[in-house]
């Protein structure tokens, strides 16, 4: 449905101009969002398990500033693929086969055409296309008989089979980059194409970036859930915990900016803190709770100024912060 839509969006001559922005500098182009309604029927799976065939709204939008990214991005990954390839090609070309047999079977296996570790398939190159070829060849061996061979004998030999890579950079249309569609049920009466654009926009300041940050190895470990519910449910914790996440970081940021205060980042202080460094300043914090006899001692460690501070941005009450001064281990001044 999506290549659909972009298909259909490349073919409009000019689209809507829905929000245009200034570059971030004086050679920088306006950054243009264009786009446009379109009606498709789809299916719908309603709670219930009910399937039913209805009018759905996709506003497809075309962004420069995103193509011009996807387009940099591209060019990019194709000449890191080119230089991989270079060296894939070299391995490839000292491979010696006997029989053109295993050379079709090594190119079955160079091609992906077979399973990978793990039964899954390999992943194929993704900006080239890369064709093998097998030639005949023959190499040098050594003499089967031992002795210095005379001078008019010729070099000993052997028949067999070599693969030949060939290369081609796949192209990358300008036009095909910067799209973009966006699915709604909200009509065209209720809410402008420019609205749905600027709703969607909106939400990368809330819990959009932490989908970005999540996606990590170290964020989040592999969870496999097989029924629906739990799916969801995880789907709704993790969105409420990303909500939590955002609303730290704007608060924190709001607060330094309203009291001129700054706080230690990742080089050197910042009054834009994201919500990942907050959480990392209270790492060196810990409470320690000690029972000797009937007293109860607590001592908190690595606490710092910026740590309070925090607190007041977040409306956090710190006074458990303070125990460690009332209850502070005397020295064992006791005699026996």
């Amino acid at each position: 449905m999506r290549q659909e839509l972009e298909a259909w969006g490349q073919q409009q001559s000019t689209l809507p101009l829905l929000v245009e922005k200034p570059g971030r500098t004086r050679d920088e182009a306006p950054r243009c969002w264009r786009g446009q309604s379109v009606l498709r029927q789809v299916e719908v799976e309603y709670s219930d398990g009910r399937i039913v065939s209805e009018a759905l709204r996709f506003v497809v939008v075309h962004s420069s500033q995103l193509a011009h990214q996807q387009t940099q991005t591209y060019a990019s990954g194709q000449a890191k693929e080119a230089a991989a390839l270079a060296a894939h090609g070299h391995h490839v070309h000292t491979q010696w086969f006997a029989c053109e047999a295993d050379a079709e079977a090594a190119i079955a296996e160079y091609e992906h055409r077979g399973l990978g570790r793990r039964g899954r398939r390999p992943q194929a190159w993704r900006y080239h296309v890369v064709r093998y070829r097998v030639v005949a060849d023959t190499r040098r061996t050594r003499r089967v008989r031992r002795g210095r061979p005379a001078k008019t004998d010729p070099p000993p030999t052997e028949a067999g089979y070599r693969l030949v890579v060939e290369l081609e950079a796949l192209p990358n249309p300008e036009e095909d980059n910067g799209w973009t569609v966006l699915a709604t049920t909200v009509s065209a009466e209720a809410c402008a194409d420019a609205e749905i654009l600027q709703a969607y926009q909106e939400q990368h300041t809330t819990v959009e970036p932490g989908f970005r940050w999540i996606k990590n190895p170290a964020a989040i470990a592999p969870v496999w859930l097989e029924k629906p519910e739990r799916i969801a449910a995880l789907a709704m914790l993790t969105v409420v915990g990303l909500l939590v996440y955002s609303v730290v970081q704007r608060q924190v940021r709001l607060y330094l900016r309203t009291y001129d205060q700054q706080l230690p980042g990742n080089k050197g202080m910042t009054t834009t803190p994201t919500a990942a460094v907050v959480l990392a300043l209270f790492a060196q914090v810990a409470l320690v709770q000690l029972w000797i006899g009937d007293q109860e001692v607590v001592q908190v460690y690595g606490l710092q100024p910026h740590h309070l501070l925090i607190c007041e941005a977040l409306g956090l009450d710190h006074s458990w912060y303070e125990a460690s001064a009332a209850y502070k281990i005397e020295q064992f001044s006791q005699t026996p």
